[in-house]
């Protein structure tokens, strides 16, 4: 691993922006050596149409496997509904070496370090935003993005220089941005907001369908 702040699409996994995640990090490698411990890239087709924006790893999800919602409750739903709308080629099997690859979405995080309590500080929301910065503007192929829970709604609209009053979070939520892709919300697909049925699987379903009508015709 390297420790070289390199501002692309994707952090180095020994990223060191963040001192709190860089010592919660080195903790969980003493705990859980066998995970993959580190700044969790983004997963998908390299030219997508649609983005789609979580908050941060979870510790035993993509925190040990290194891609995107895989080996977690949030991952199960989220990948069956790309494979129920055609956004994905394979079978998602919670490993990353299932081969289940993307097609025409790519999967990306507001932070990309897993953070204690699953709860990144603003300040580390902020720092972190360098990346998916580099991934919304340097992507021009993208059309529609879905921002899945406040974190992630509200790390698009500051990179994209969008004031938060003018486009308040809400599930299913449409915001129209000036010349730029379309953001589509949704409650985050994690096990609290499924199992308290905030958000149902129909739900869910009902945003993605929203986000095909910005699919670019071939």
């Amino acid at each position: 691993m390297t420790t070289d702040i390199v501002i692309g699409r994707n952090p180095a996994p020994d990223c060191p922006l963040c001192p709190r995640l860089v010592a919660f990090r080195e903790r969980n490698r003493q705990l859980f050596p066998s995970y993959f411990n580190g700044a969790v890239p983004g997963f998908g087709d390299d030219a997508p149409w649609l983005l789609i924006v979580g908050l941060a790893p979870g510790l035993h999800g993509a925190n040990r496997t290194g891609r995107p919602f895989t080996g977690d409750y949030a991952g199960d739903l989220l990948y069956e509904t790309l494979d129920a709308f055609g956004l994905s080629r394979g079978t998602y099997a919670k490993e990353p070496d299932d081969g289940l690859a993307l097609v025409g979405c790519r999967i990306s995080n507001a932070v990309h370090c897993v953070p204690p309590e699953n709860k990144p500080t603003p300040a580390e929301a902020n720092t972190c935003r360098v990346f998916l910065n580099h991934e919304i503007r340097n992507t021009p192929s993208i059309t529609a993005m879905i921002a899945l829970g406040t974190i992630a709604h509200n790390a698009v609209l500051s990179i994209l220089g969008m004031k938060k009053s003018a486009y308040p979070f809400g599930h299913g939520r449409v915001h129209p941005l000036p010349g730029l892709p379309t953001l589509i919300d949704s409650y985050h697909c994690s096990r609290y907001n499924t199992n308290t049925r905030r958000l149902t699987p129909e739900m869910f379903h009902d945003v993605f369908r929203t986000a095909m009508t910005f699919k670019p015709e071939k």
